[in-house]
């Protein structure tokens, strides 16, 4: 999980980076997190205010925000955004009723002017159910070919399984390796 794409990494003494995972309620951002930390991931409850994880490995320390989703905490999303280094944005896969509001949600925090350039990580979660829409049609839904003032990038995956989380995080890592050149 995140120890490994961690473990890759050659840094300063010390390099401290700062992500934020945001997403709608019941996207599975803390079971994501959970699963980045190698944490047990089958009891997961809404999560009332935010969640931080940190990892210390080879010269890195990962502060991931885990910021709840309801609609009564989106307005404060945007005090948790100074100095993010990426933001991992998830959706539910599965919920097509709510692709409009999660796209307008992310359409207004990459707006935001403490996010420009910063890369954006979208996770298509709940890849594992059988109405899940396909990660390609998400990216469409979401106008994500549009960004042009940041890196992006989409990664079908099942928080649950660990289906393709690596796969994000090996993004993240070359991410990381880039803007260190």
């Amino acid at each position: 999980g995140l120890l490994s794409v961690i473990q890759r990494l050659k840094g300063s003494p010390e390099q401290e980076l700062r992500i934020v995972l945001l997403g709608l309620d019941n996207a599975g951002k803390t079971t994501l997190l959970k699963r980045l930390a190698s944490e047990e991931v089958s009891t997961i409850t809404p999560t009332q205010g935010f969640n931080i994880k940190s990892v210390h490995s080879h010269g890195f320390k990962l502060n991931v925000w885990d910021i709840g989703g309801q609609r009564s905490i989106r307005p404060y999303w945007r005090k948790y955004l100074g100095s993010t280094d990426l933001l991992i944005y998830v959706i539910d896969s599965a919920d097509q009723k709510r692709f409009e509001e999660t796209g307008q949600e992310l359409a207004e925090l990459t707006e935001d002017e403490s996010l420009t350039g910063v890369p954006l990580l979208v996770f298509a979660n709940k890849q594992d159910l059988v109405t899940a829409a396909p990660a390609a049609e998400i990216a469409e839904g979401l106008s994500l070919h549009t960004y042009r003032d940041r890196e992006w990038q989409i990664q079908a995956c099942s928080a649950l399984s660990g289906e393709g989380v690596q796969d994000g995080m090996n993004w993240i890592s070359s991410q990381i390796m880039n803007r260190k050149k």
